[in-house]
């Protein structure tokens, strides 16, 4: 049996009976987070840029998050992708480096609302995708990264064609061949990250479309390969390059359908990378518990695995003077500077007025690094941060973010409310709520997905 064949067969045979309450519980909430940060995404120029383009395409009837106007599916699911990503504040499945919910989340709503599906639909085609992208991505031991795909905009587009497909109703052959035609839709450069650029944005978004339109096209009766991702131009040897030799496939299938690896998705509290999570843990541990202030600092070192160098430690300049919103997420140097000066990093430090603020840009540029003989990535994201003062004191501090990293479900709700409020009365936040965490009482996902646009 082939890889395909066997998600094939969990995502067709799957029931939401048998789905213990834990992971049903939990996907609720991951998808009432990823939700929330689309609700807050609203407000960027990113956000309203990208709104703009597509709908000059024309209009459709599908929803997006926070907003009026309605578009074809693939693009709603376009640009709601857009959304939960683009303030990269979404979850992360650490061991395979992915945002699992920004794609499988917008185009479980979108095809559910197409379909006219239940709540219970919803929720166990969302569960799917939930599942099978950790795994996907899990396989791959942290590869894709090092050879530049974003894991995210490469692995959904499978676990969105199982999504898609099992919401319109495939057959397990025909799942198969969507897994087989996504294949050749699989993409996600990570050089937004190294100059700032948008384009990682998009990635979990056209990972949805690209998945719709595979399982589309399976459903039609168009073939794509079995061996979408063992074969020798498949997922794990094209992708990864001659680092395919460490994959190891068998994780996609292993315990299938009774080991539930979406439950060991991080939830973020920093809305930036998660490579620099750790050592802004570390840095305000250390501020908070020795009173430093920016100005008794001679310098600040920061011990960086190897293959997490080249995403948010450069090119140098850049990353200790970013100029957009972007960049500035992706800088360990001017996350370190936020983090001793504000004792935080939270929307607010990726603003403009903060990423040009001279006094945070000054304490950037001493903000060094070297690689960390002792990195635990992928198994774990790890960060160490030594702050020498200069007055000759010495403070050391390391951080190390598990897989299962605990994050629970008031902290979610919490997360959620405020992210809601940024665009909405608090009142309504509460209702949205309430409706996400009791989506699977829902008989008519179409009035679901109207209720979380702006109207």
């Amino acid at each position: 049996m082939f890889i395909a064949d066997a998600l094939s067969e969990f995502a067709t045979s799957v029931k939401y009976d048998q789905i213990p309450r834990s992971v049903i519980s939990r996907a609720k909430h991951l998808m009432l987070d990823a939700i929330g940060i689309a609700f807050a995404s609203g407000k960027y120029e990113f956000a309203r840029v990208a709104l703009d383009g597509i709908r000059a395409l024309g209009a459709g009837d599908s929803d997006v998050i926070g907003f009026a106007e309605r578009l074809p599916l693939r693009d709603a699911v376009l640009i709601n992708g857009i959304l939960v990503h683009g303030l990269d504040y979404d979850d992360t499945y650490l061991p395979g480096s992915m945002h699992i919910t920004a794609s499988n989340v917008p185009t479980a709503i979108a095809v559910a609302a197409h379909t006219r599906a239940s709540g219970r639909d919803l929720l166990t085609a969302c569960i799917v995708g939930l599942e099978a992208a950790a795994r996907i991505a899990g396989a791959a031991k942290g590869g894709f990264q090092r050879t530049g795909f974003h894991a995210t905009g490469v692995c959904a587009a499978f676990s969105c064609a199982l999504v898609a497909g099992r919401l319109l109703g495939l057959t397990s052959a025909q799942l198969t061949m969507a897994q087989g035609i996504a294949l050749s839709t699989a993409s996600g450069s990570m050089q937004p990250i190294r100059d700032g650029s948008w384009t990682k944005r998009m990635h979990p978004g056209w990972a949805g479309a690209a998945g719709i339109t595979s399982a589309a096209m399976a459903h039609g009766g168009y073939i794509g390969p079995q061996a979408a991702y063992e074969g020798h131009f498949g997922l794990y040897s094209m992708y990864l390059g001659s680092g395919g030799q460490n994959a190891e496939p068998d994780i996609v299938t292993s315990g299938l359908g009774e080991v539930w690896e979406l439950q060991r998705t991080s939830i973020k509290l920093f809305p930036a990378g998660h490579l620099t999570h750790a050592f802004m843990k570390a840095t305000i541990g250390l501020v908070r518990k020795h009173g430093i202030t920016p100005e008794a600092i001679e310098s600040v070192q920061a011990l960086v695995d190897k293959g997490a160098i080249s995403l948010i430690c450069e090119p140098v300049e850049t990353k200790r003077r970013p100029t957009t919103s972007y960049m500035a997420q992706f800088s360990l140097q001017y996350g370190i500077a936020c983090c001793i000066a504000r004792g935080a990093f939270g929307l607010a430090e990726i603003e403009e007025t903060s990423f040009n603020d001279p006094a945070l840009i000054a304490l950037a540029q001493k903000v060094g690094y070297e690689e960390d003989p002792n990195s635990s990535f992928p198994r774990f994201c790890s960060g160490e941060v030594s702050i020498r003062m200069k007055d000759g004191r010495e403070f050391r501090q390391r951080e190390v973010i598990h897989p299962d990293e605990p994050a629970g479900d008031d902290e979610i709700i919490a997360k959620f409310m405020d992210n809601a409020r940024s665009a909405m009365p608090e009142d309504r936040a509460l209702a949205l709520c309430s409706s996400v965490l009791s989506v699977d009482e829902r008989d008519d996902m179409q009035s679901f997905s109207r209720s979380l646009a702006q109207v």
